[in-house]
């Protein structure tokens, strides 16, 4: 059980107002003599880490803060609040509670939430800040989330399998995880009408499909163009088509795209025209690109380069640019057009590095210049100086 003492008013503003490094604390150590100085170490170094990621959290007193491993592991608030949106009613079980950042948010949206974690020190912790965030309707049970929901029936059961090991590197299977879904898949599916699964943005999604089968959709979670998660949506009877839905929550936005998995899509094809385009990284994480061009009727630069281009600019799930000059990849026309010592500098099938680049023609990074080395439709390498819309 973590330390009582650590919610006393002196610990707590200790806790919350000590602005120098735990370093320093750790050789002064603990001004509390019923408090551990490790222990004091451990709450200021967690709430530290979470004050961007749990805002609530952080700025909520009284709450107690796992390690850092166990805060790596959770979901930031703008995820768990996409999650809950995707519920409705009834009982959920959440089968790997954790640090209960999931389970607050789906109690926000349901009548009822169990959360197991089979960690008794990390369940009491989730305990308590669920009465301190006076959160109700969740129960926290110590056990093994796995059994419960074997035996018994919830309207939605979720679950946020870890690896067990990293041997296979990052591409890896569901069954490598903790709890092994794949195994327990039918048994699930017959105590719920939907299955809701968080898996790591590393996983293949044609793997995924093939060890769940019955998915219905599958949500890529993206945030500042970083894919943080996929979450799975299976039901009893397989979905006769699975729907992608891609998501990025930039600043104050959020930008979507959705399609059906396997549909034919035909892309279409230019030479860089006045505006381009660079999906986010969800799309890029979905591989629809051929349903991008046709449904945004954006052209493509080449097959094989996931970038898109036109006359007039249009709303995008992504960067858009300005396209103020196209320049041959040769010596002469690049030297007489790299006028300036810093630019960003991205590459798109092209068989030069980033690195390399920076380093033969001597560009600093920075400034609002964008250069995209690419190859266009014609197979011919060529750098595009562009200006961010």
């Amino acid at each position: 059980m973590f330390h009582r003492l650590l919610l006393n008013p002196e610990a707590q503003d200790f806790i919350r107002n000590y602005t120098e490094d735990t370093a320093t604390l750790a050789f002064k150590g603990s001004p509390f003599p019923d408090i551990s100085v490790q222990d004091l170490m451990q709450q200021i170094d967690s709430r530290r880490r979470i004050e961007k990621k749990l805002p609530l959290w952080f700025e909520t007193p009284h709450i107690i803060y796992p390690p850092k491993l166990n805060l790596e592991q959770t979901s930031s608030e703008i995820t768990a609040t996409y999650k809950a949106s995707l519920v409705d009613t009834g009982s959920l079980a959440d089968l790997t509670g954790g640090f209960g950042i999931d389970s607050y948010y789906f109690a926000k949206q349901v009548d009822s939430v169990h959360h197991f974690e089979i960690n008794k020190e990390l369940s009491n912790i989730a305990k308590h800040n669920f009465e301190v965030l006076k959160q109700k309707n969740i129960q926290c049970f110590a056990s093994d989330g796995m059994a419960a929901a074997k035996k018994n029936h919830y309207t939605t059961i979720y679950a946020d399998p870890s690896r067990r090991h990293d041997k296979k590197g990052k591409v890896f299977f569901l069954s490598d995880c903790e709890p092994n879904i794949p195994d327990a898949l039918p048994n699930l599916l017959q105590n719920c009408e939907t299955l809701l699964l968080k898996t790591s943005p590393m996983l293949d999604l044609n793997i995924g499909l093939d060890e769940l089968k019955s998915v219905s959709e599958i949500h890529i979670i993206a945030l500042n163009n970083d894919v943080k998660e996929l979450l799975w949506i299976l039901k009893q009877k397989p979905a006769e088509k699975v729907a992608i839905k891609t998501i990025n929550f930039h600043k104050d936005t959020a930008q979507r795209f959705a399609f059906i998995l396997g549909e034919e899509s035909q892309a279409f094809y230019s030479l860089p025209l006045k505006y381009f385009y660079e999906p986010n990284a969800a799309i890029l994480k979905s591989g629809g690109f051929n349903t991008v061009s046709e449904h945004l009727q954006v052209a493509k630069l080449h097959t094989n380069t996931h970038l898109y281009t036109s006359n007039d600019l249009i709303e995008f799930p992504g960067r858009r640019f300005l396209i103020e000059a196209r320049v041959p990849y040769r010596k002469p026309a690049l030297k007489k057009a790299l006028t300036f010592s810093k630019a960003n500098v991205a590459t798109r099938n092209f068989s030069e590095s980033v690195k390399t680049l920076r380093k033969k023609w001597k560009i600093k990074d920075g400034g609002s210049i964008y250069l995209f080395f690419i190859t266009n439709l014609d197979n011919k390498k060529e750098m595009l100086i562009c200006s961010k819309v």
